[in-house]
Parts: structure tokens; C-alpha cells; sequence
């Protein structure tokens, strides 16, 4: 599906969580193309949460502690950062738009960040939508190495704990096969959706966020949960 979009009262914050529930999501061209176009994959990128890889270097490196994160303390910069110029990406589809769209999903409570720190500076991180018991991953960046991966581990802890069924990742990417992430079909992705919509919704904020998590911690939570 791609159909786009180019009036600007079309697209509310509500609209884009009916949207997900049905399985699309919008994108644009590029950030500085003032219009948005609705995508819905033939094959969608998902990490089972009961499936989920973490390399014993990775590991080393969660437990550590080497980066403080943190939930919901930057979303406006993580969003920043997710638009900046990545090795192998360097425009992005994060346009204007896009920005004031989940900043109203973040204010209404629906869409969600984790920060990476060292040092007093955000190094790392990303963001994304809850709905039900699925998880909607938009975008991550790095600025040190790790830091993304390291945000995505806490995050996976997060999900397997606030009861979460479905992690959501648009696309598959050789960097999260890594953590176990697979392509399937789009009518089995909508069984997948379907489920995680009904019944009671999962809490993204039943970890503590007045406080950092351990990496300790969140490891434990993922082996746990197998």
C-alpha cells in the first residue's frame, strides 16, 4: 500500500494510531519533502521477544553499565538524533512533519523513547509507539558505538516485562538480524497485530523510570523470559 498524503490537516495522532492498528505506517521522501506516504509492507520486519540474541560482546557491554539509560527523558532529541546523517544513510524520512506527528503520540502517551548517556551527553537511542501489546520501532541512532544496540536491549527488557507480544520493526536490516529479527509475510504479521490488540494492554512504564535500569537487570529480565 502507498498512497500519499499532502494536506496537512489529514493526518492527526489519532489517524496514525487507527493507521497501526491496521497495520500502516507513513514515511516521507525526505526531510525536507512536506508530504507523507502510508507504507504497508508485503513482508514486515519483527524480533519475537521470546527469540531475542545478545552477543556475549554485547552482553559484556549491558553489563557494564558503560552508558546510563534512561526512558522517556529526551524524546525530542532522540527523534533529533534518529535524523541525523548515519553511515550508509545519509538523508533520512524524518521531515517535519513526522516530528510534530509523534510528538503529539508522545504527549498523549502512545509513543515512547530510551536514551543512551555517557558523560552527561545523549549518545544513543530510539523511539517508537505502543499500542496494546505491540511495539512500533521507528528509528535508532548512535554516536558511540553500541549505544543503539544497548538501548535496544533495555527496550527489549522493557517490552518482555510490561507484557508486551509483539516488537514491531518495519524492516529487516542485516544489523538487527544480529538480535534475531525475521521478514514474514504480511497476512501472518496481521494474525500477529490482531492478537497483540486484543485483550488487556501492556505497560511500557511498569519497569521504574525514576530511575536507570541496570544492564544486569535487563539481561536478566530477556534470559528469563527465553
Amino acid at each position: 500500500m502507498n498512497s500519499r498524503d499532502s494536506a496537512a490537516s489529514e493526518i492527526t495522532p489519532e489517524v496514525l494510531l487507527r493507521a497501526y492498528a491496521c497495520g500502516i505506517f507513513p514515511m516521507a521522501e525526505s526531510a525536507d519533502d512536506p508530504t507523507l506516504f502510508w507504507v504497508e509492507p508485503e513482508l514486515r520486519g519483527v524480533i519475537p521477544l521470546n527469540g531475542f540474541r545478545v552477543a556475549s560482546r554485547l552482553a559484556r557491554t549491558v553489563r557494564s553499565d558503560a552508558f546510563t539509560v534512561t526512558v522517556n527523558q529526551a524524546f525530542k532529541a532522540v527523534m533529533d538524533g534518529c535524523a541525523e546523517p548515519q553511515p550508509g544513510r545519509e538523508d533520512t524520512w524524518i521531515n517535519r512533519r513526522i516530528r510534530e506527528l509523534y510528538s503529539g503520540l508522545y504527549a498523549l502517551g502512545y509513543c515512547h523513547s530510551v536514551e543512551c548517556w555517557q558523560d552527561g551527553e545523549l549518545v544513543g537511542g530510539l523511539y517508537g509507539v505502543s499500542l496494546g501489546r505491540a511495539f512500533f520501532g521507528e528509528s535508532m541512532f548512535h554516536r558511540t558505538r553500541d549505544a543503539s544496540k544497548v538501548a535496544l536491549v533495555h527496550l527489549v527488557a522493557r517490552l518482555i516485562a510490561g507484557g508486551f507480544e509483539l516488537l514491531d520493526t518495519q524492516y529487516v536490516t542485516e544489523h538487527l538480524k544480529t538480535f534475531g529479527a525475521v521478514e514474514i509475510p504480511r497476512r501472518r504479521y496481521t494474525v500477529l497485530l490482531e492478537k497483540a490488540l486484543q485483550g488487556p494492554a501492556a505497560s511500557f512504564l511498569r519497569l521504574p523510570v525514576d530511575r536507570p535500569l541496570t544492564g544486569t537487570d535487563a539481561l536478566a529480565i530477556i534470559a528469563e523470559r527465553g
